[in-house]
């Protein structure tokens, strides 16, 4: 039987007087009476119980020295449960005859993980009791006390390196939007627009109020939810309705009349709520009235000339063809933001697609659709409307960005709300209006 059995029988220790094993042997031979680890009475790792007032190794009680110094405190207690009477033996030895009343001790390899290691997932079992393997300090009360082989696990044992991951996969460029539905509704919208364009001029200046009135709902509800601003809807929606059919007919006269009497009308009929909040209502208000159907009638002012709606259509082609072209090159060959802070999605590679794109359909269409234009005309018209179907973009950009939205609304799968279409058409209308009286007449 090998020394590191569990709880041997009782042995008759050593007289006082006689020397016991050195010091730190791993054995139940501790310098006074024995006391272990935990709190109890008689267990120990080797035979013996402990008896008297001295700690022990940690094992049995060995031969009376006087009054010893060990590790634990209490009485001897280690694996074994049960007591032991008697004094144990000063030996590293168990007699062969005593050995049918041991049980073998599991030999414990010098490489023994430390308490809380990855392998450390039997502990009930394979683990001494106490802290033996725990990052704990001993008492030492006299300079005999050694510590155990393998006593104390470090306290921050080194983590074990994580495996290795795999490297995700490249993420593809995504447009944002469901370009499906975007495609769809702007093909419907685009076959809405030419039909009434083409078949009586009428019909699509009250497609042109409709676009209006809801595009001035979408705004002064955002302005109400995000802000707490009440502009006017009611003389609002009348006012620029009203602002499109007089530009049409009554041209820019007719347009300044109207815009003039809807915002007299919008500091009116504020003036039946509360005072509270007045000037920043009607302030918002004011602005509504000039952002959306004042710029609007722009497009009803060019339907007046004799080739009108080639005028329009222009008008609508070269705006699509700018936010297409810079869509496009801006997707694939973007890198360098324009302005990051409003629209972070805006390069200076899609501006470049703008200008290009517009600039080629705006040679085509001055060059076929309109009378007495040239192709040098229809690069300067491409070129101002990538101009200002860019800031309008980026001045919408920045009215969301104040308010905290995404879209200013819903009406729309793929493109949002009426207002995010309008974004570029708006300031792009009077650009084009004028460039076409100064180029080849009002008509």
């Amino acid at each position: 039987m090998n020394d590191s059995s569990w709880g041997a029988p009782p042995h008759a220790g050593p007289q006082p007087g006689q020397a016991g094993p050195p010091a730190g042997y791993w054995e139940p031979t501790d310098q006074g009476t024995g006391q272990g680890y935990d709190h109890g009475s008689g267990q120990g790792y080797g035979p013996g119980p402990a008896h008297g007032s001295g700690p022990g190794y940690g094992t049995g009680a060995g031969p009376v020295q006087g009054p010893g110094q060990g590790y634990g405190v209490g009485h001897a207690h280690g694996y074994d449960q049960g007591h032991v009477q008697g004094a144990a033996p000063a030996g590293p030895a168990y007699d062969a005859q005593n050995a049918q009343q041991t049980r073998p001790m599991p030999v414990v390899p010098d490489d023994v993980p430390a308490y809380g290691s990855d392998q450390d997932g039997d502990r009930g079992a394979a683990r001494l009791g106490g802290p033996l393997f725990r990052d704990e300090t001993f008492r030492h009360d006299t300079p005999s006390a050694q510590p155990l082989p393998h006593a104390a696990a470090p306290q921050n044992p080194e983590p074990m390196p994580d495996a290795p991951q795999p490297a995700p996969a490249p993420q593809k460029k995504s447009a944002g939007r469901d370009l499906g539905a975007a495609i769809g509704v702007g093909v419907g919208l685009g076959v809405v627009i030419v039909a009434s364009l083409f078949v009586v001029k009428a019909v699509f200046v009250g497609v042109v109020a409709v676009a209006v009135v809801v595009g001035l709902w979408e705004l002064t509800s955002r302005l109400q939810e995000r802000k707490g601003i009440k502009a006017p809807l009611v003389p609002l929606a009348l006012g620029g309705a009203a602002m499109v059919v007089a530009g049409y007919a009554r041209g820019a006269e007719g347009a300044w009349v109207a815009l003039a009497l809807t915002g007299l009308a919008v500091l009116v009929w504020r003036m039946t709520e509360p005072p509270e909040g007045y000037l920043r209502d009607v302030t918002a208000g004011l602005f509504a009235a000039f952002y959306v159907p004042f710029l609007a009638t722009f497009v009803a002012m060019m339907l007046t000339a004799e080739d009108g709606p080639q005028r329009v259509l222009t008008f609508l082609l070269l705006t699509v063809v700018s936010d297409t072209g810079a869509y496009a090159v801006g997707w694939r060959f973007g890198t360098h933001k324009l302005a990051p802070r409003i629209s972070p999605g805006k390069t200076r590679e899609g501006l470049v697609g703008a200008v290009l794109f517009a600039m080629v359909a705006g040679a085509l269409c001055m060059e076929f659709l309109i009378d007495d234009g040239t192709w040098w005309q229809g690069l300067l018209l491409g070129l101002a409307v990538a101009a200002s179907a860019t800031l309008g973009d980026l001045g919408e950009s920045m009215i969301k960005r104040d308010l905290g939205i995404k879209d200013m609304g819903t009406l729309l799968p793929g493109h949002g709300g009426i207002m995010d279409r309008l974004d570029s058409l708006l300031p792009t209308a009077p650009v084009v209006w004028l460039l076409m009286v100064l180029f080849v007449g009002s008509g």
